[in-house]
């Protein structure tokens, strides 16, 4: 009896310190967790990242931390963890593979939202489509054309080649090429396309615009027009500045032979 009691008093000794000690790991690990979830939960507040992407990255992060608690916690006790690893890790890589285009969207849109190359409300061109951003989430971005149509966009896509976003920057150079006949007079030109320019309040003085022969083409000589304005100005200007130019011209008397891709402006 007395045998018994000793090897009972064993046994409590060896596996009540395991389960003792195991216990401690899971209270401190999970505590942890916690911990480290609400330190992650105030950076991503401070840095304004969207909360789809932060309850995510909350959760993952925790399930992380309680699973290698978990099974420290099992090692611990003295069971072989060895194959929970394996199961974990086949399982793992098996939804890898399964997963790896929603995968690669998430990663894409994960980065877009923390570096911000792209924001709602900036008029982008990428993945060989333009438009305005409506909403950047998880796996895709939308975009909406100038001509009302919605766009979705894979992030992967998206961020796989290059992106020009038109509304980073708050003032844009307006570009115009504007041709003239060999015998046109080179000052009354230039004289003409300022007067245009000076009459639209919306062109900006400082960056001062453009305004230079650009080339001796095969049969006119072609100048370039090159004012600033601001960004949210740039296809009111573009316009009104080609037209204006055309009624200038037209009262300086100087036509319009035949349309043509750029603006070509020919002397009578």
């Amino acid at each position: 009896m007395e045998n018994w009691l000793i090897k009972l008093q064993d046994l409590f000794t060896v596996f009540g310190l395991r389960i003792i000690a195991a216990l401690a790991i899971f209270i401190i690990g999970r505590w942890i967790a916690k911990l480290l979830k609400k330190v992650i939960h105030k950076i991503m507040v401070k840095r304004n990242i969207e909360p789809t992407i932060m309850t995510f990255l909350e959760n993952l992060i925790y399930v992380l931390i309680m699973t290698f608690v978990i099974l420290a916690a099992l090692a611990r006790l003295g069971i072989q963890t060895a194959s929970f690893v394996a199961v974990i890790g086949a399982a793992g890589l098996a939804v890898g593979f399964a997963l790896q285009g929603s995968l690669a969207n998430f990663a894409a849109g994960f980065l877009m939202i923390i570096f911000k190359p792209i924001k709602v409300g900036d008029y982008i061109e990428g993945a060989g489509t333009a438009g305005v951003v409506e909403s950047i989430g998880i796996f895709t971005t939308v975009l909406a054309t100038p001509d009302n149509k919605t766009i979705i966009i894979p992030n992967s896509k998206l961020t796989g080649d290059n992106i020009t976003n038109y509304s980073t920057k708050e003032i844009r150079r307006v570009d115009f090429k504007f041709g003239v006949a060999y015998n046109a007079d080179i000052q009354k030109v230039k004289r003409i396309i300022e007067e245009v320019l000076k009459n639209d309040t919306r062109i900006l003085d400082s960056p001062a615009p453009t305004i230079g022969l650009l080339e001796l083409a095969s049969s006119s000589l072609n100048f370039a027009v090159r004012p600033w304005v601001k960004t949210p100005d740039y296809w009111d200007v573009y316009f009104n500045i080609t037209e204006n130019m055309k009624k200038q011209f037209d009262n300086e008397g100087i036509r319009i032979p035949f349309p043509q891709t750029d603006v070509h402006l020919y002397q009578k």
